[in-house]
């Protein structure tokens, strides 16, 4: 999407916030935050540890009457438990062993405007009850106190959790649940966001130039191949971190795709993102398709391997037939038993199983008996036996992609 194509409210919050990236779920996210800015509703964010769920927030009070008051943001997840609800609700003077004078909370604090409650999943069960009373109602006590005292405040929370799991184990309050998640934005990993990996990659190397007065890296063809295929489990902070090491170690260098690799753990190498099939928001199948089809062509290749060593066996008078540069034997009865009309099929299918079984699968494809879904259905049923029923080896074997092995698998009945 180009520039021009962005609503002019997202791009301005793209330019006061220093966001970078055009993929259509980042920007739907934005233009969900600017409409719902205005409205004084709770609102939860929701993505993965971090893809930029921070950002989201500040659109919202940027954007809203409250902009000119204060701002607050709070990692409920860094502060001690035995510490949050004074952090949040302040206290009086000897509430507590330490408490020396009367303090301030953050609800207190910004009254009138925003308070954002990061990782709002790590707050304790007796935080989230008087939590749901200030958005209730309005008000808190401090520790230590029996004033009841009043805040117009909006709270923004953030979470990388799975609330709904988390409401179902006991962690966390349903009715607080429902009065955070009046509105929720889901913010997409980077991974499903496409193009805009290269341009925050491009970014980062830039800022960390001019940060610290180095040439600035770059990155050939294979590097940006491996970035867009990588899942990034980190998101943009893992991405930030990479290309920083880079940029230090290759200063001035163009990075090739074997350099990128020994900065990326290699459990997350092998992926096939979902964003690589989308055509205007609508995912596309057609590369995946054609993986699935060479695959199967190179089973055919296989198979006339397999025929023509068939033709040199009965020809010859051995008992085996080399395939891979391996002898694999597939007859053990007398040559007089073959009768000479008989297709390489026929001989095979007379002969005892063979071990390998790839080889019984061209087996089966000779014979005629097999469409090519057929033929698919049944390589994926192999690969999934041999491999316990476990999708992430079948997919790496079969050179596919886990989200197409499963839609293949429900396709084919092979749950």
């Amino acid at each position: 999407m180009n520039n021009s194509d962005i609503p002019a409210d997202v791009q301005q919050a793209k330019t006061r916030l220093g966001i970078v990236g055009n993929a259509p779920a980042l920007l739907a996210a934005v233009q969900r935050a600017i409409q719902v800015a205005p409205i004084d509703l709770s609102v939860l964010v929701t993505g993965e540890s971090g893809a930029g769920k921070e950002f989201f927030p500040k659109i919202i009070h940027n954007f809203s009457p409250r902009k000119h008051a204060r701002y607050i943001a709070v990692n409920c997840g860094a502060i001690p438990e035995g510490t949050i609800d004074s952090e949040l609700f302040g206290h009086e003077k000897g509430s507590f062993t330490g408490a020396v004078s009367s303090r301030k909370g953050y609800f207190e604090e910004a009254d009138g405007g925003t308070i954002f409650l990061d990782e709002v999943a790590e707050l304790p069960l007796t935080t989230q009850a008087r939590l749901l009373r200030v958005l209730e109602s309005g008000e808190f006590l401090k520790v230590g106190s029996s004033t009841v005292q009043r805040t117009n405040i909006r709270v923004v929370a953030a979470t990388n959790v799975d609330m709904l799991g988390a409401v179902e184990s006991g962690r966390f309050r349903e009715d607080l649940y429902y009065r955070l998640s009046t509105v929720q934005i889901q913010v997409p990993p980077l991974r499903d966001r496409g193009n805009d990996i290269m341009l925050l990659a491009r970014k980062f190397a830039q800022d960390f130039s001019e940060r610290y007065s180095m040439p600035v890296v770059a990155f050939d063809d294979g590097a940006r191949a491996d970035m867009l295929h990588y899942r990034w489990p980190g998101n943009v902070r893992q991405l930030k971190n990479v290309v920083e090491q880079l940029a230090l170690f290759h200063a001035g260098e163009e990075v090739s795709g074997s350099v990128l690799e020994g900065y990326l753990p290699r459990m997350a190498m092998e992926y096939a993102p979902v964003v690589s099939g989308h055509r205007g928001g609508v995912h596309a199948y057609e590369q995946e398709r054609e993986l699935l089809f060479n695959m199967i062509f190179r089973m055919q290749s296989e198979l006339d391997a397999l025929r023509k060593s068939v033709e040199d066996c009965r020809m010859g008078g051995s008992k085996g037939v080399v395939v891979d540069d391996r002898e694999v034997e597939v007859l053990d009865m007398p040559r007089s038993l073959v009768r000479y009309s008989e297709t390489p099929a026929e001989v095979l299918l007379k002969a005892p199983p063979v071990a390998d079984v790839r080889h019984q699968d061209a087996v089966d494809v000779a014979a005629g008996s097999m469409t090519l879904e057929d033929t698919e259905r049944e390589t994926i049923r192999r690969s999934l036996e041999n491999n316990g029923g476990r999708r992430k080896a079948p997919a790496r074997e079969l050179n596919i992609s886990e989200r197409t092995l499963y839609r293949k698998i429900k396709e084919y009945g092979l749950e």
